[in-house]
């Protein structure tokens, strides 16, 4: 039958689609992502607190939490974006410094993350858990002294059973002393220095490799001290060339198991290395006044480079040394 006045099944059908369509319309665009507001324009120079600074002084290995002025880790400022989301990380000096600001930054972008720290340093160590965990990852804090074989095996160990596998290691602890000359270091603090900055990457890398598949990453922290030593660092800055080679060295030999390896070489940072016998008070004072910026960096300007190095998005930079300087310095 054709009626002139009846209404075809399609247009029934089209104009139900329209009716939808219109009344879902408000629905979606409350729902759409809004783009982020406009963020205004720092001034690097005046961003963070500029020398002089306090006289202040720190047994070792000192805490993030008794400096003055506070270190910044990125503890409310980092925003994440799920770069790493589901990744499983280790890294060693978790508590504090570039480690912490890690830590911090990794979690916020969706990684589980274990921490390895001096007994010491619990009261750091404490409040980087509890950050990771206000993100809903897991976190596992591992207290531990990196100069023993055994306990570097542990960790790794450890850091696997509790997240559930292993796909980034952050080589991040450190120990700094000042001293006018090398007659004044003892075999045992050469030792000492060697044993963590050194032997400590060497053995838990070689117990993380089995657990490292295609696309894992191993970033090791360096510094400007490696290039442009001071005459103070003598030790220390042999274990950050020693460093920078390994991480060039590794590159090539992993490279060809898909994993790769990169350092971050930062310059003068605000940390409790400086305050815990690695700089004279003299050096404290103006610490990081030598740099174009004219101040020192805080942990919380290296957090995304440590992100950036461990994206999948980043899957071309191996062997490659990541520098934060404030305009002075080589990688």
């Amino acid at each position: 039958m054709n009626d002139g006045n009846s209404i075809s099944r399609r247009q029934i059908v089209g104009s139900a689609g329209i009716t939808l369509a219109a009344a879902a319309a408000p629905a979606f665009a409350q729902a759409a992502t809004e783009p982020p507001a406009a963020q205004p324009l720092q001034d690097p120079r005046t961003k963070y607190p500029q020398p002089p600074f306090p006289e202040q002084s720190q047994p070792w290995p000192g805490l993030a939490g008794k400096m003055e002025p506070r270190p910044d880790h990125g503890e409310t400022s980092y925003r994440g974006s799920g770069r790493l989301a589901g990744r499983k990380a280790l890294i060693t000096g978790g508590d504090s410094g570039m480690g912490r600001a890690a830590a911090i930054a990794f979690a916020r972008e969706g990684a589980d993350v274990a921490i390895n720290y001096l007994p010491d340093e619990e009261p750091d160590a404490k409040e980087v858990v509890g950050l990771i965990e206000a993100e809903g990852r897991v976190a596992r804090a591992i207290p531990g002294d990196l100069r023993d074989e055994q306990f570097c095996q542990e960790l790794v160990a450890e850091a696997v059973r509790a997240l559930g596998g292993l796909d980034i290691l952050v080589n991040n602890a450190a120990r700094q002393q000042t001293n006018p000359s090398i007659l004044d270091i003892s075999t045992e603090q050469f030792d000492w220095t060697m044993k963590t900055n050194i032997y400590a990457p060497f053995w838990i890398i070689k117990a993380a490799l089995p657990h490292l598949r295609p696309g894992s990453v191993i970033i090791g922290t360096t510094s400007v001290q490696a290039t442009d030593p001071s005459a103070d660092l003598y030790d220390y800055a042999q274990t950050k060339a020693a460093t920078t080679n390994y991480v060039r060295s590794l590159a090539k030999q992993l490279a060809p198991k898909g994993i790769r390896v990169n350092g971050v070489a930062p310059g003068p940072i605000w940390t409790p290395l400086q305050v815990s016998g690695g700089a004279t008070q003299e050096k404290l004072v103006s610490f990081g006044s030598m740099t174009p910026l004219g101040r020192p960096g805080q942990p919380a300007e290296l957090g995304s480079i440590y992100v950036q190095l461990a994206a999948s998005d980043a899957s071309y930079a191996t062997g490659q040394v990541y520098g934060a300087a404030g305009g002075g310095g080589q990688p």
